[in-house]
């Protein structure tokens, strides 16, 4: 995804001169063709996070999109006051890249487990947080935010995610990305979509109607219109690389009618500071297709 996500924003670039990278000494081997065609817009700010962040915000308001870009917690929690206090306070057109959203970097330990970003990031206003699920949606992220820069988060895998589904516009309302009936639902975002699709699949082999499935790259600001297509079902599994509170489930439950009823499937806190990889964990907290078809066909 991280691949997708540079050469769509060098795409970008070409369309529009005020944009900028800006990265925190890491992204060796994805950078480098940003770097190579547009060296007067891209600097690389070294291992200070905070410092980049400042940068950016200053390059910002002299008329700059910028995009910062680092790993896991470091451009968001380690610099939130940045973020708060610099770019969103000052409603500048920076937007924060997280690359390994989730778990990607589970096997470098608790310090690089992105697992609460998106309930903290979408409380500092103005800010729009965007999860893309594969490498088209996040294109579509990158095309929009290029023709709407504002204060932004984007939150994206590490690498080798599939193509999932052929839609890549991006707006605030879910992506349906699999056709069913009936009156259950599964909703994803992020990197688990390629779960959530999973489940459905293996539900109707095993004699269940076809579940639909949807995707929700766009998760902040949102209305309860924005979510109108999900009325109408009784029962909504909530999958996402994310801690309970805050996240998806979070969000759909402050968007949907009671009659609604949300079940979120995520990381727990004791699962979140688990160490492997991105498989192991999510098959220790349960975010795989076996345990949640278990929870489905109960």
């Amino acid at each position: 995804m991280r691949t997708a996500f540079i050469s769509e924003l060098i795409e970008q670039a070409r369309r529009h001169p005020d944009i900028l990278l800006v990265v925190g000494d890491l992204g060796y081997s994805v950078v480098e063709p940003f770097a190579a065609e547009f060296p007067d817009r891209y600097l690389n700010a070294g291992v200070a996070e905070q410092n980049m962040t400042g940068v950016a915000a200053g390059l910002a308001a002299e008329g700059f999109h910028v995009f910062t870009y680092s790993i896991a917690n470091f451009p968001t929690l380690r610099c939130l006051e940045q973020i708060r206090n610099d770019i969103c306070y000052h409603h500048l057109p920076v937007t924060v890249v997280s690359v390994g959203a989730g778990v990607a970097y589970g096997n470098l330990g608790y310090s690089h487990h992105a697992v609460q970003d998106i309930a903290i990031m979408r409380t500092l206003h103005p800010i729009t947080v965007l999860s893309p699920a594969d490498p088209g949606e996040a294109r579509g992220c990158v095309r929009w935010l290029a023709e709407n820069p504002r204060p932004s988060y984007l939150r994206i895998g590490k690498a080798g995610e599939a193509e999932l589904h052929g839609t890549s516009a991006l707006t605030p309302h879910p992506l349906k990305v699999r056709d069913g009936s009936g009156p259950l639902a599964i909703v994803a975002t992020g990197s688990v979509l390629k779960v959530a699709l999973d489940v459905a699949a293996k539900a109707c082999e095993r004699g269940m109607p076809d579940i639909p499935v949807y995707s929700c790259p766009w998760l902040h600001p949102i209305t309860q219109a924005d979510f109108s297509a999900l009325h109408g079902y009784r029962r909504i599994i909530a999958i996402e690389e994310h801690l309970p509170h805050g996240g998806l489930a979070s969000i759909l439950r402050e968007n949907l009618p009671g009659t609604v009823s949300i079940e979120a499937r995520g990381l727990n806190g004791e699962m979140s500071s688990c160490v492997g990889s991105q498989q192991h964990v999510w098959k220790m907290a349960g975010l795989e297709t076996e345990a949640i078809l278990k929870t489905i066909m109960q």
